[in-house]
């Protein structure tokens, strides 16, 4: 018996491609996926080849050139850690992670948003209004409040509120879990029947983003610092309203005019004034003097119809 007969194919043969050619290597390679299922896939696929493509006739792209754009993003990989995401890291500092978030929050009246960044890795623990997240005693203290409402002004109730910083030392508890008490400086809070919120914490510290991996190496080749203004993160939720990812910048920090990330707005810089008020220091549990901020967010309710008429035009090939 011959054993050495190429198989029976087990499904259709592929459709017919045209040959590749430098010319028309986008349009070659976007037409393997005129067959993709998901139209969204396809669209997405095929822009990404095109853009991809023109890139690298523009610029020339070279074989060494690619192959250590591989390697990099190798690196990029390999650096990754159940509390490092380098990943998010390269997209921030490329401002793509910024860009991708306006997009999808362009719509007016609501608080603007800004990125997540790569230390939202851990579930923050739940507390009662007017808790100190402050866990390990460092930092001047600060008083936060805020109220969440609808872009009518109404009170969101039912409201989530998810808080993060980092600490007076400029890192984030997972960065030093040998060091930080666990989920130091983290803390959900759900807002009163009037949308109000309040805790305790300390004023942020302007810090760098990780960079001793490649995206590190990155900047520091393109003469950029890793730095990022002192900030406050907010991740607020509510049921029938859009999810809302935003930062708390303080006014004057360093960096507040070069974010490593390309963060900052106008919109979310506020103002840390001090309060000399023993009454008020004793009725929030804190020292006097203290330093405090206010921090209304107002969040835009789903329209149904309208994000499902943006989803279908996301949709068409």
């Amino acid at each position: 018996m011959d054993t050495t007969a190429a198989p029976t194919p087990a499904t259709a043969p592929a459709s017919h491609f045209e040959r590749f050619t430098e010319e028309r290597s986008a349009e070659v390679v976007a037409s393997s996926f005129a067959n993709t299922p998901d139209p969204r896939l396809r669209e997405l696929l095929t822009s990404l080849v095109h853009h991809l493509h023109a890139f690298a006739k523009d610029v020339e792209l070279t074989v060494d050139e690619w192959a250590t754009a591989v390697r990099f993003l190798t690196d990029v990989g390999a650096t990754c850690t159940p509390v490092r995401q380098e990943f998010v890291l390269l997209s921030d500092v490329l401002g793509l992670s910024m860009l991708v978030e306006t997009i999808t929050n362009r719509a007016s009246g609501a608080t603007e948003s800004t990125v997540e960044g790569p230390f939202h890795m851990v579930d923050s623990p739940p507390r009662a209004l007017g808790a100190d997240i402050a866990l390990d005693g460092k930092g001047e203290p600060c008083l936060v409040t805020g109220r969440v409402t609808s872009v009518d002004g109404t009170p969101v109730t039912g409201a989530v509120v998810d808080v993060w910083q980092a600490n007076a030392d400029g890192f984030y508890d997972v960065q030093q879990p040998d060091i930080q008490p666990e989920r130091n400086l983290r803390g959900l809070f759900t807002p009163d029947d009037e949308g109000r919120f309040w805790f305790r914490s300390i004023v942020p510290l302007y810090y760098p983003i990780p960079d001793d991996g490649p995206v590190g190496a990155l900047l520091a080749a393109t003469g950029r610092h890793p730095y990022r203004p002192a900030h406050v993160h907010f991740d607020v939720r509510a049921d029938g309203f859009r999810p809302l990812v935003t930062h708390l910048f303080v006014e004057g920090t360093p960096y507040i005019d070069s974010d490593a990330v390309f963060g900052v707005k106008d919109s979310l810089v506020r103002e840390f004034p001090t309060v000399d008020d023993p009454a008020r220091a004793a009725e929030f549990g804190l020292p006097n003097p203290f330093r405090t901020v206010h921090f209304d967010v107002v969040l835009r309710p789903v329209d149904v119809t309208g994000e499902q008429d943006d989803a279908s035009r996301r949709t068409r090939s």
